[in-house]
């Protein structure tokens, strides 16, 4: 069930997140392109540069649709870790920017990610980040490095999982391979330089591109 009165689950998107312009830029002109949990329509402006033949997204925050809606965007009220409200293969590209982590079902997010696009764009937090673990082991709480200063309670972030956790989970589904894993840079030159060694331990955040694997 919805309940859209009480919670509000779109990420803050008043300011412009760092990974935007790194998520739009693997969009090619000429693509049909899908915004799952799209938020205020942030991304998708980034995206709309790239000249797409489509541009569509899902939301389930009603304050995020009527913004989106604002904009001269066709984004959808709803989930996106159920049913979704489209064909097969109406899209090339299907992104979800820092939003899997939010979702009741992954599974059932990817699955459909799987079955209205060929391509898929992911970004998310990384629970096994040196920082969460140190914070985990030294004061025994759920981190809030990468909670961005909120606790467990005041936040969406309900699936909290690794690089490996996410490649697993993507094993699971099946029908799919990683073509690009790539940690998204951090403020501090040595944190990226460690991350392309050791991303599982050293990635605050990365990003995903999945294909399809048509049998």
């Amino acid at each position: 069930m919805n309940d859209n009165r009480r919670y509000d689950y779109s990420i803050p998107q008043h300011e412009k997140r760092d990974e935007y312009a790194i998520v739009a830029s693997l969009v090619a002109e000429g693509e049909r392109v899908v915004d799952l949990g799209c938020g205020d329509g942030a991304l998708l402006d980034l995206v709309a540069r790239r000249k797409p033949a489509e541009i569509a997204g899902v939301e389930i925050a009603e304050t995020g649709v009527e913004k989106c809606r604002a904009k001269g965007y066709d984004v959808l009220l709803g989930r996106i870790d159920e049913r979704l409200p489209f064909e097969e293969d109406r899209f090339d590209v299907a992104l979800c920017n820092v939003t899997v982590q939010m979702t009741t079902y992954p599974e059932a997010l990817l699955s459909e990610m799987k079955r209205v696009a060929r391509r898929h764009i992911l970004t998310f937090p990384n629970f096994a980040y040196y920082k969460n673990r140190l914070e985990a082991l030294f004061f025994g709480r759920m981190p809030r490095t990468m909670l961005g200063g909120y606790r467990w309670h005041s936040t969406g972030h309900i699936h909290q999982l690794s690089l490996k956790d996410f490649e697993a989970l993507v094993a699971e589904v099946g029908g799919l391979r990683v073509t690009r894993r790539l940690p998204l840079p951090t403020k501090s030159r040595v944190v990226n330089a460690l991350a392309k060694a050791r991303p599982n331990l050293f990635a605050f955040n990365v990003l995903y591109e999945l294909e399809r694997i048509d049998e």
